[in-house]
């Protein structure tokens, strides 16, 4: 929604606890020259003239209000008891909301005649005067002296507050407030949408308005002579009037953000350079400890040299050992040889085929008996599993007891309707409980105070009620009597004849206030809590019986411990009823269970019957095979009989056989020893710490550096062991705390011996490269941290002056935009300025505006120099403002001036110029000329100028303007404004007759 007023103006306003303005509707002329005099106590001073034309200037949308940041401004204008009158402070409340009223119809749109039928002030629409159907539309402002501070609705036609009085038209204005629709759908429009919604962003007004009202004026250009007036000044005036001076504000707002921009990349700059320096202390220790891990890395070469060296020295001697050993394992052969050929006679001797049939009967022995183990083996496994199944059956029989006769699907659904009514049980234990908490609940309310319950129970029923003893004021004189009296004395009477002295008891404690319509069905209400009074216009009834003493609060506790008695004996039935139906589902659980099990046996019965029938079948299989395996056996003993015989022969060959193996044994001895010798070399042990074979440690030798290839391992030793001191030294530089624990201790137990420190190289030069290697992912971790904090940094440097040199060329790019901006819109005023000094007696006029640098500052506005110019004389060049002239000339052209402007800023649409102190600088034979000037420029360009002015500027513009409006306070004790004088010239007057009565009506 937008530019809902469109291009209808302003034809009547009203305000309502708008400082101390009348809530009477003041029309407005459109069109013309509209001046605002006043009529206080002394003068014009102190009649609401600036309040007055600064709330038409905050219904227009002035953005000189900063709509956008919230127009807190604005809620300045509401009523101030303190201020409006010497005792208002103590007689009068400040307004905390107000309305600004503004009816807005079509331009050149005739009035109704004034002599037709209006509604009277006291009709419920509102209205005062006609308007053709779609022809107008009314626009609240509601100003909020708490945020938001303006809130903005609308409606077609015309809606004004219309009553008799002052405080029936503030009244009335709240009830048409809330009837009026919300303009945002569930909210209300805001400061800051104000002038795109009501007015599409165009701009419809532009005002010169004194301190009173706004705490940041703009010059004003007839407020003094022109001449005394700087070009800067000049230009901040016009500025303000077309809207540049919230340009040239984001401006600043660029060269501030460019400055914080240049200010953060030098930070970053130096930051950056405070964290390099930082680091390179730190990065030094982990040189120096990398250091160390080369160095370390050379001492387990040397170490490993030595290694290589001791492996390559053992496996030559090795090799010589192999080939002694070769000697004696040729002696054992020959002596194998010959034990081999003995051997062979002794086979010749026996028979082969005998040989063959004993190995046949054996093999078919064998396998005749492996037959009958598998048999064996299986009728086993089959009489195993036929037991284990005999033993599953008694405990699945005696489940199968709880089924009762019942099937598995009968006792599926025997559990599902018994966990059904659990449920049901557990749903009633619910509402059981839900009743005890709210007997418990309204137990609590009875104890809390005297008429709770009974107003908890008409709210339940809808109705409106109120606590007797809240409603009574008791006056200040009677409070004491009232507090001294006992209960029912007669000093005082509430509603209803019940008496106010001795308040505390029955029945005042627990009487409430209903409507005398709503009376029976309170009664109705009230029906359980006995004792209860009802005070209506219609007398006072007493609901009910007590039960006991006759007091409500003790019979409400009475009833509501009886419901809670109750709601805990239900909840124990409940509770018992959810108890029996668990029982119910684990009893149909168990019958469940127990028609499983009967399914479950049925197949075990099955399964045993087939183990049985395998058994029997195994059984015959074996008895079959087992005369077999008694003959086969009788067989091969006989066959073993007749080869026992043979080998007796073939004893003798066994002797010889025997001295060969001796002498094969000696030379096998002989080897034993050489390969002891060898074993004592320990060569897998020394293969082992190598990490390699020695055919590996050769190849390392031989890959080293020729002058390296001859040491030795001692040699070896003593390099590793300074390269290990060394990396010590890198690592520990200073601080022996530093070490840990367990290389402490390592570096402790090596001291004494050169073999003890042979021995426990490996494991120190071990707990020091962990050590090293525990520190090396910190170190690289923290290099990493510090690569990227400074990669970072550099980044965020680069960031900065990237975003230094992007709001540059912003502001740049901004300020070039501006320049055209300001030059276009300064080039438009001088244009209309000529227009309207050419137009009006002049020969011709026109600013000149050079280009100024922008300052350096950036806190410091860009200041625009305007040198209005003009000619003097047909044909005569252009005279600067400033130079010495008349009077009336300097007062003629500021006019013009502020009407160009005004112009300028317009846009084509319909205008408002508002103007503070209008003419006050004038001189007196000048004004009614100046004033004639606004009004024939105002309905030469069709704008309205509303001007406020002075008691001496009075007798002139009355004359000369197109609309007259004076305000009206006729002493100091009165904080509101009487009704205004109101007098139309043009001919749109009949607006002005339309409001008549209204304005003729004295103030209430």
């Amino acid at each position: 929604m937008e530019n809902v007023v469109g291009d209808r103006v302003l034809i009547a306003v009203q305000a309502v606890n708008i400082s101390r303005l009348s809530t009477h509707p003041v029309p407005t002329v459109p069109g013309t020259l509209i001046v605002v005099a006043g009529a206080g106590p002394k003068d014009s001073n102190g009649a609401g003239k600036s309040s007055f034309i600064a709330s038409v200037t905050a219904l227009l949308g002035d953005e000189q209000w900063r709509f956008a940041s919230g127009a807190k401004a604005v809620s300045e204008l509401l009523f101030n008891a303190e201020l409006a009158s010497g005792g208002g402070g103590k007689q009068w409340a400040s307004a905390d909301h107000g309305y600004i009223v503004g009816v807005f119809g079509p331009p050149g749109e005739q009035a109704a005649d004034p002599e037709e039928e209006r509604p009277s002030p006291d009709e419920e629409d509102g209205e005062l005067f006609a308007m053709p159907a779609g022809g107008a539309i009314t626009v609240w402002l509601r100003v909020n002296q708490e945020a938001p501070h303006l809130e903005i609705r609308w409606r077609e036609g015309v809606h004004l507050a219309a009553a008799a009085s002052e405080a029936d038209r503030v009244a009335r204005a709240d009830e048409m407030w809330a009837a009026l629709p919300k303009s945002a759908g569930r909210r209300d429009v805001v400061a800051r949408d104000l002038t795109k919604v009501l007015y599409g962003d165009r701009v419809r007004c532009v005002s010169f308005l004194s301190t009173s009202v706004r705490s940041k004026v703009a010059t004003n250009l007839l407020s003094q002579p022109l001449n005394e007036i700087s070009p800067e000044r000049v230009f901040e005036a016009i500025a303000a009037l077309t809207g540049l001076d919230t340009e040239l504000e984001q401006e600043r707002e660029a060269r501030r953000d460019e400055h914080a921009k240049r200010v953060r990349a030098a930070q970053a700059g130096d930051r950056l350079a405070e964290f390099e320096a930082e680091s390179r202390a730190l990065l030094t220790t982990f040189d120096r400890r990398d250091q160390a891990r080369v160095r370390l890395a050379e001492a387990l070469r040397c170490w490993r040299g030595r290694q290589a060296r001791k492996l390559a020295d053992a496996a030559a001697k090795d090799e010589a050992l192999a080939a002694e050993s070769v000697t004696y394992q040729e002696a054992a052969e020959r002596a194998a040889e010959a034990v081999a050929t003995v051997k062979a006679e002794i086979a010749s001797l026996k028979d082969d085929t005998l040989d063959r049939k004993v190995s046949e009967a054996r093999r078919e022995l064998a396998a005749l008996q492996a037959r009958a183990a598998k048999l064996e083996a299986d009728r086993a496994v089959a009489a195993n599993s036929a037991d284990e199944l005999r033993g599953r059956i008694p405990a699945l029989e005696e489940t199968r007891r709880f089924a009762d006769g019942r099937d598995v699907p009968a006792a599926e659904r025997e559990v599902g309707e018994s966990r059904l009514r659990l449920n049901e049980a557990l749903k009633a234990l619910g509402v059981a409980d839900r009743e005890a908490a709210s007997a418990q609940a309204a137990l609590d309310d009875a104890g809390r105070g005297p008429a709770a319950a009974q107003l908890n129970a008409l709210s339940a029923a809808g109705l409106a009620a109120t606590g007797l003893l809240d409603a009574l004021d008791v006056a200040e004189q009677a409070r004491d009597y009232a507090r001294g009296n006992p209960a029912g004395s007669s000093a005082a009477a509430g509603p209803g004849g019940l008496e106010l002295a001795g308040l505390r008891g029955w029945p005042n404690e627990h009487a409430v206030i209903v409507d005398a319509g709503q009376l029976e069905t309170a009664a109705a209400a009230l029906a359980g809590l006995p004792g209860s009074v009802l005070v209506s216009s219609a007398g006072v009834s007493v609901v009910g019986a007590f039960d006991g003493v006759a007091t409500g609060r003790e019979a409400r506790i009475k009833a509501a411990e009886h419901r809670l008695n109750r709601a805990m004996d239900a909840q124990e039935a409940a509770t018992q009823a959810v108890h029996s139906a668990e029982g119910a589902v684990a009893e149909a659980q168990r019958r469940l269970e127990g028609a499983q099990a009967a399914v479950r046996l049925a197949q075990i019965e099955e399964r045993l019957a087939e183990r049985r029938a395998k058994l029997a079948e195994l059984t015959g299989a074996l008895e079959e095979v087992t005369p077999k395996v008694a003959e086969t056996e009788r067989l091969a003993g006989s066959l073993d009989f007749r080869a026992r015989t043979r080998d007796l022969e073939i004893e003798r060959m066994e002797g010889r056989r025997q001295r060969h193996e001796a002498e094969r044994e000696q030379a096998l001895g002989q080897d034993r020893r050489v390969g002891g010798e060898r074993e004592g070399l320990k060569l897998d042990a020394l293969a082992a710490d190598w990490g390699g074979t020695a055919e590996g440690a050769r190849e390392w030798i031989g890959a080293l550096a020729e002058e390296e290839r001859p040491r030795g391992a001692d040699e070896w030793w003593r390099m590793a062991e300074r390269h290990f001191d060394q990396a010590q030294r890198d690592t520990f530089p200073e601080d022996d705390d530093e070490i840990p624990e367990e290389l402490g201790f390592l570096l402790a137990e090596r001291a004494g011996s050169t073999a003890r420190e042979q021995a426990t190289f490996a494991a120190v030069c071990g707990a020091l490269a962990s050590y090293l290697r525990g520190q090396e992912e910190y170190e690289k971790h923290q290099r990493r941290q510090i690569e990227a904090q400074i990669v970072s940094r550099q980044r965020d440097l680069a960031a900065a002056d990237k975003g230094a040199e992007e709001a540059a060329q912003s502001t740049a790019v901004h300020r070039a935009a501006l320049t055209a901006a300001i030059k276009a819109r300064l080039t438009r005023v001088a244009e209309e300025f000529d227009k309207l000094d050419t137009g009006y007696g002049g020969y011709g006029a026109t600013l000149e505006f050079p280009v100024p640098p922008p300052p350096a500052d950036p806190e410091q506005r860009w200041q625009w120099r305007v040198t209005p110019k003009w000619k003097r004389g047909e044909g005569q060049g252009f005279v600067p403002y400033n130079r010495r002239a008349n009077t009336a000339l300097m007062d003629e052209k500021a006019v013009k001036l502020v009407c160009a402007a005004a112009i300028a800023s317009s846009g084509g649409g319909h205008l408002c110029l508002v103007l503070d102190e209008l003419g006050r600088n004038l001189g007196k034979e000048h004004r009614r000329e100046a004033v004639a000037l606004f009004r024939r420029i105002g309905e030469t360009y069709g704008i309205t100028v509303i001007g406020a002015l002075q008691d001496d500027m009075e007798p002139y513009a009355i004359d000369a303007c197109g609309q007259y409006i004076k305000l009206r306070r006729s002493s100091d004790a009165m904080p509101y404004n009487e009704p205004p004088v109101i007098i139309g010239h043009d001919q749109h007057a009949e607006r002005v007759k339309a409001l008549a009565r209204y304005v003729e009506r004295p103030a209430s």
